[in-house]
């Protein structure tokens, strides 16, 4: 159990300066009254849960902020969640504009409108050509900003330094690697399986030569990368010597940045569209780890006027099956039944069991943040029994540890109680999108509006379609990546249209003989061991060097 904001991280040393929203909790119950600065250098919970503030803030006067550019709404929207005894507002606002100065598109995350009611949100204009980097950038710049502090005055061996660990199976790793690369006290390790990402991302990753950024190339699947990282986390000998930090989505700093581009989205709709201020609309967001809608789940709980948010998943459907069932499992596949998707993609990373799909950074048998929104279900239903809020959040916790004990012992859980289901029924819906809808969909789009839409982003057009059917609210489709870092699947559908060329119509000027320059890159057999002395080796001679 922990009890940090009443610890040495706050400026004046009390949690009295934080309100509910600014102390964070672990999904299963045994860590509480954290710090935002805590909950962002550890990453994971010690018992294994995920932070999540213990209020959701209401924004009473989110309609103030229509005409913010991207970085000042942010600032609005992150100072709900991170008190100013923490981060004074001033640095606060220092770090989100340098987060955002690296985008190409001046609104950051602008919205496009497709036809109709249909509008999709462009989150690809980071650095990497990914929505990733809309949090990693940010979560970069928060863990130099941590760092600074804590070595103020402290030279050597005496300084804080980070290591942060992180597996790949393209995306992340990159948008990682952007977001931490030549940052002070930082060391970066990113774990990708050999010859299983697509090239592109491969050559994003390793022509980083930056002295603290370390690709290494696992002899392996995507999930011996994560069992390493895991391993090490859960490593007394490593983390005896070393801090470890995390960069994948079960950090609470990555959710939160995300759920900005949803105010900033509807207020962009509001300018274009003549939608009235206030108005409902529908996100529909295509999903594997549940971070992304999960940010949207917030927004929502904040003020924002959501009709529904719809999950789109493509073959690997766990959170459309928990939807239409209320049942939470695994459904792995193998051997021919378990094959699909592009090798140039990146599709062989994936652990085994997943189908192998054309949209692979959505290829997953469990979503991590999951577990976020059921610990808010479960407080909910908890809350009905009329006890005091301290006994809910104890039932919350103890009900989401249950489960998910339940998903590791049998692979699954449920069907949960109806209420439960209710709830989140409530606010969500699903939709499940195949390999041949997802083609269908990107050659449609390119003949009818000459768009190019990458495979995930068309999982969540195809969504948006059968969701249209069903209700007249503006549709804002979450766009994840650009068409490029997904070529394959693109060249796929669209090699015989008429007017397409790849080269012309969609490599960006960014990716031209990427792959041709210089490397820096380890190769490792997969083994947690061999891994961890390469770690404390290199942060060994960073420390030396003074990186």
């Amino acid at each position: 159990m922990s009890n940090g904001v009443n610890g040495q991280t706050t400026a004046d040393g009390s949690s009295e300066s934080h309100n509910s929203s600014q102390r964070y909790l672990s999904t299963r119950g045994d860590d509480y009254d954290l710090s935002f600065e805590e909950v962002v250098l550890k990453g994971l919970a010690t018992d294994g849960g995920l932070y999540i503030p213990e209020e959701i803030p209401k924004a009473s006067n989110w309609e103030s902020w229509k005409d913010l550019s991207f970085p000042d709404l942010a600032l609005e929207v992150l100072s709900l969640y991170i008190a100013p005894s923490e981060i004074p507002r001033e640095d606060l606002k220092g770090i989100i504009d340098r987060s955002y100065s690296t985008f190409r598109a001046p609104e950051t995350t602008p919205l496009r409108h497709l036809h109709d009611n249909l509008y999709l949100l462009e989150l690809f204009h980071g650095p990497t050509f990914a929505f990733k980097d809309v949090a990693l950038q940010f979560l970069g710049n928060l863990f130099e900003y941590f760092l600074v502090r804590k070595n103020e005055g402290k030279s050597g061996s005496d300084r804080h330094h980070l290591t942060v660990v992180g597996a790949t199976s393209g995306d992340t790793g990159s948008a990682a690697i952007y977001g931490l690369r030549g940052k002070k006290d930082v060391s970066v390790f990113i774990l990708h399986p050999k010859g299983r990402v697509s090239p592109i991302q491969e050559a994003q990753m390793t022509t980083v030569l930056d002295a603290n950024v370390h690709n290494l190339a696992v002899t392996g699947t995507f999930d011996d990368c994560q069992d390493i990282v895991k391993a090490l986390f859960a490593d007394p000998d490593i983390n005896s010597t070393l801090n470890l930090g995390a960069v994948n989505s079960i950090n609470w700093a990555r959710i939160l940045a995300q759920i900005v581009y949803y105010f900033y989205s509807y207020f962009s709709l509001v300018k274009s569209s003549g939608l009235a201020l206030g108005e409902k609309v529908r996100y529909v967001v295509p999903s594997g780890n549940f971070g992304d809608i999960l940010a949207g789940y917030f927004a929502h709980r904040m003020g924002l006027p959501v009709e529904k948010l719809v999950v789109a998943t493509n073959e690997n459907d766990i959170l459309d099956r928990f939807w239409k069932t209320g049942r939470y499992e695994k459904k792995p596949a193998f051997g021919q039944e378990a094959q699909g998707g592009l090798e140039v993609d990146g599709v062989k990373a994936h652990e085994d069991g997943v189908k192998e799909t054309l949209s692979p950074a959505m290829d997953i048998l469990v979503s991590s943040n999951f577990e976020r929104l059921l610990w808010f279900l479960a407080y909910e239903f908890a809350s009905v029994a009329g006890m005091d809020d301290e006994w809910n959040r104890r039932q919350a916790g103890q009900e989401v540890s249950s489960w998910m004990k339940q998903l590791k012992s049998s692979g699954g859980f449920g069907p949960v109680y109806q209420d439960v289901h209710s709830s989140a029924k409530r606010d969500f819906e699903s939709e499940r999108v195949s390999d041949s809808q997802t083609i269908d969909t990107i050659k449609s789009y390119f003949k009818k509006i000459d768009y190019v839409l990458d495979p995930h982003s068309a999982i969540g057009v195809a969504a948006s379609l059968r969701s249209l059917e069903r209700s007249k609210a503006p549709h804002i489709s979450l766009s994840t990546a650009h068409p490029a870092k997904f070529a394959g699947a693109v060249e796929m559908a669209l090699k015989d249209e008429a007017g397409f060329n790849f080269e012309e119509k969609v490599l960006p000027t960014e990716f031209h003989g990427l792959e041709a320059k210089e490397k820096r890159v380890t190769e490792v057999i997969s083994d947690w061991k061999t891994v961890r002395e390469i770690v404390k080796k290199q942060v060994e001679e960073e420390l030396k060097g003074g990186a």
